[in-house]
């Protein structure tokens, strides 16, 4: 199950704005997303925190279910999201790469293109 974890800890660390740390025992990841200003207006006029808003936009566009962090009080002006570990091997081939399309997507229309500094 770990080994999950790292390769999903490691997948989402490649991706532009994303930072996960290791998993410590849980079967829970809590990505830390660097949710550009654009962004973060668009979710503030739609009335959602920032990182709500983008777990919808998550799931809207690929199906994907992952948590806000807000729910988890996550430190002021920092965006997360909750995911398990939990899916088998051949699963994660499936949405490592909807997950990466979709980041990829989000940050080329809502931010500046590359990984930025958390």
């Amino acid at each position: 199950m770990f080994s999950r974890a790292k390769r999903i800890a490691a997948a989402l660390n490649k991706l532009p704005g994303i930072s996960c740390n290791a998993a410590e025992g849980a079967m829970y990841l809590f990505p830390n997303v660097a949710i550009p200003p654009k962004a973060i207006a668009l979710a503030n006029a739609a009335g959602m925190a920032p990182d709500e808003w983008y777990c919808i936009k998550l799931l809207e566009a690929t199906g994907l279910v992952v948590v806000p962090g807000s729910g988890f009080r996550q430190v002021e002006g920092t965006w997360h999201f909750r995911t398990t570990f939990l899916p088998p091997e051949d699963v994660l081939q499936e949405v490592l790469p909807k997950l990466e399309a979709f980041q990829t997507e989000f940050m080329a229309t809502h931010g500046p293109a590359g990984k930025q500094e958390l």
